[in-house]
């Protein structure tokens, strides 16, 4: 197509925290993802039709931000695995959405031998 169609793209928010599940699950020393809403206590690792229930998508003035509630594999250091989840996350919304990022945080809410 050599000429743009005008008008405007909305990307719903549990569309981009499809994706930002999907992105967060794919990172290396993730184990799951959790509930946003858990209690405190053990942790349960959500199943994989539910895991967009692990990311809160809020809309801001200068863009998305984005929480991801994730369990993290022991033995992995946790600033390195939280920052390559940010990494991970911020590309998957900028290229594929191509969204305005306000910011992304990681909620580490245990740590787990992954099997």
């Amino acid at each position: 197509m050599a000429e743009p169609i005008a008008g405007d793209l909305h990307v719903a928010n549990d569309a981009l925290a499809d994706m930002v599940a999907k992105a967060a699950t794919e990172c290396y020393g993730v184990v799951g993802m959790t509930n946003a809403a858990a209690s405190r206590g053990r942790v349960k690792i959500l199943p994989e039709s539910k895991q967009k229930r692990g990311v809160v998508v809020r809309d801001t003035e200068g863009g998305v931000q984005v929480e991801v509630f994730v369990v993290i594999e022991y033995g992995t250091n946790i600033s390195i695995v939280s920052q390559n989840l940010i990494d991970s996350v911020s590309f998957a919304l900028k290229e594929h959405a191509h969204v305005p990022l306000a910011g992304v945080q990681v909620h580490v809410q245990d740590i787990r031998v992954k099997r």
